[in-house]
């Protein structure tokens, strides 16, 4: 079954209760939190993950795009997370398999994440501790780009690895997803699409909802 995670950046701020409710039809709801630093944007973090919560029955799919995320990934996970992502990019890979520990320790679901200029094989010291693979397919930071189609095969080799292992690992892509673009990344492997204006710019959203799982 392909998963769809609406994410709240392209939502209405002011109204995020309200927007969350919107997209009661999708699997996650997708948090992109960023520092201004890791990435050239600052959006939400611990207080609006926690204000959210008790929001929507949906699990919250959180997106670290912050430096040394090891620092805050268990206050992320006390305020709700359900799944809790970190770049591969953002830390020394110690400290990356620290993070995904704690994470799995606080009973949360570990994943890792992957630019468009990181290869594939960054993903491999990781595979066995997370249950989630997120292949960035715009440079993270801002929404409503372009979807970048050279990314694809990066995304086939990935879930190529995960089927030759037999891992429980779900392989989601963000960026540029929309009613054509997520046909190509369901035909490359992925399982979950991310999907932001194309949601919530959307004048039916439910329809839209149906439409992006292909």
């Amino acid at each position: 079954m392909i998963k769809i995670a609406p994410s709240i950046l392209s939502a209405d701020f002011a109204n995020l209760a309200r927007d969350i409710q919107k997209i009661a039809t999708a699997d996650y709801v997708h948090v992109d939190v960023m520092d201004g630093i890791f990435v050239p944007n600052i959006t939400i973090g611990i207080p609006v993950v926690k204000a959210i919560r008790p929001t929507t029955a949906l699990p919250l799919d959180v997106h670290l795009m912050i430096t040394e995320p090891v620092r805050y990934v268990k206050n992320f996970c006390d305020a709700g997370a359900d799944i809790v992502t970190v770049h591969v990019e953002s830390d020394t890979p110690e400290r990356t398999h620290e993070a995904l520990k704690i994470i799995r320790e606080c009973g949360r679901r570990a994943g890792i994440v992957l630019k468009p200029k990181t290869p594939a094989e960054a993903a491999l010291a990781f595979l066995d501790e997370v249950s989630l693979v997120l292949v960035m397919t715009v440079e993270p930071g801002f929404g409503g780009q372009k979807f970048m189609a050279d990314m694809m095969p990066k995304v086939k080799q990935l879930r190529t690895w995960i089927d030759e292992r037999g891992l429980d690992c779900e392989l989601e892509v963000d960026g540029g997803v929309d009613p054509v673009t997520c046909r190509t990344c369901i035909e490359h492997g992925a399982n979950v699409l991310v999907a932001g204006s194309a949601v919530y710019g959307a004048s039916d959203i439910p329809a839209r909802i149906a439409e992006l799982r292909g």
